[in-house]
């Protein structure tokens, strides 16, 4: 029996060559492909769909053709103001996946966060002019959708190019990168060409830095595809576009520096450890375990312990506070070594099964069946999953070569 071939993972690297906005993010993902019918369909259950129209069109900037997307938003006398609660409760009761509801509403959080600590106020003091506006949601929410339409397993980007100058706003005239803007790219390597535009809006900044993993330059990957989402600004000499290129990466092994979270919890009902746990994984979580200790007073509890990537820690510590009764969590940094691994498609007497491959050097040290298909195999042939397992695994190791 032969193997199917390895399936890499899929990656989206953001090229912010001229800077990255809402709009922008929306083009480039609808020029790669990304069908904007089902985009506006979920941006529906939002309850705005009266409220503002999303038009596309091919525009130039320069000697590059891209995508311009526009949020057309109908005049009222009253623009609405909103704050992030308001904003939560909004993308909570749409009907919108769970995935792509806590993805738009942590994107969210991160600006108002930004928005407050510039502000010297509190989060919920903070009211949203251009982000709280139906075009900024339209982009954020819209944009969210998109990445998950795109179905990217890693996100990398490229250091971005903030622009410099002034920009007005409701808050006045400011310099570029606005306060909130260069709040939300701590961290993130930026640069500027001399351009006297705001390239990074706040929009931008709050999603790149949380869809991308890693700055960097463009990464040893196969290249499948390229879309481009031009921005409002016409440049000169520099064609004014977020590149987005769509690609292929073979799986990495090897040494990889982590970040562990843990906090003691002997107060908490333990029906709450599920939720707690699928939350942590959705925000990228590496491993999550639960350990039995015994605390002050011979008390009983579980140790909570959360491997993540370095980047992601603020967003799991938030978790741990928020969704657990604990008062207080520690962390510290770790170091662990991963074999390659790939997925590998069997074929068997019961069907074909999915096989991890763990690989170092080019070696393969181990194979396990895939748990789901052996599963699913059992009951359905009324056979132990032990069995099943001993039976995959055997082919599995006769077809699958160094």
């Amino acid at each position: 029996m032969a193997s199917v071939p390895t399936k890499p993972s899929r990656i989206a690297y953001f090229d912010c060559y001229s800077g990255i906005s809402g709009d922008m993010i929306l083009g480039a993902l609808v020029d790669l492909g990304v069908d904007l019918k089902k985009i506006r369909e979920g941006l529906k259950t939002l309850g705005l769909s009266k409220g503002y129209e999303i038009k596309s069109r091919i525009v130039k900037r320069g000697l590059i053709s891209g995508v311009k997307v526009d949020v057309v938003v109908k005049p009222v006398r009253r623009p609405h103001s909103r704050n992030f609660k308001d904003i939560q409760i909004l993308i909570d009761q749409s009907g919108l996946s769970q995935k792509v509801k806590l993805n738009a509403v942590e994107i969210f959080k991160r600006i108002a966060k930004a928005e407050a600590k510039v502000h010297h106020t509190r989060m919920d003091k903070v009211h949203f002019h251009e982000v709280g506006a139906v075009d900024s949601i339209v982009d954020i929410v819209g944009g969210v959708i998109g990445m998950d339409l795109l179905n990217v397993q890693r996100t990398m980007s490229s250091p971005l190019n903030v622009g410099e100058g002034f920009v007005e706003c409701a808050h006045g005239t400011l310099p570029v990168p606005a306060p909130a803007t260069l709040k939300l790219l701590d961290g993130i390597p930026c640069f500027s060409t001399g351009i006297k535009k705001e390239l990074v809006t706040p929009t931008g900044a709050g999603m790149i830095g949380f869809f991308a993993e890693k700055f960097q330059s463009l990464p040893r990957m196969k290249v499948l595809k390229a879309g481009y989402g031009a921005g409002d600004h016409v440049v000169e000499k520099t064609p004014n576009m977020l590149r987005v290129i769509l690609g292929e990466m073979e799986g990495q092994g090897g040494a990889q520096s982590m970040t562990m979270v843990e906090t003691n919890i002997d107060d908490m009902n333990p029906e709450f450890y599920e939720h707690v746990m699928e939350l942590l994984f959705k925000t990228g979580a590496v491993d999550v375990t639960f350990t039995p200790v015994i605390m002050k007073k011979s008390r009983p509890a579980v140790q909570l312990s959360v491997m993540t990537p370095s980047d992601k820690k603020e967003k799991i510590v938030e978790i741990l506070l928020s969704e657990t009764s604990t008062f207080g969590v520690r962390y510290y940094e770790v170091n662990r070594i991963t074999l390659k691994r790939e997925i590998q498609t069997v074929k068997t007497p019961y069907g074909p099964v999915n096989v991890k491959v763990g690989s170092l050097d080019g070696g393969v040290l181990k194979i396990s069946p895939e748990y789901e298909d052996c599963k699913k195999i059992a009951r359905r042939e009324k056979l132990s999953i032990k069995k099943i397992y001993e039976d995959v695994g055997k082919l599995a190791g006769l077809n699958i070569k160094n």
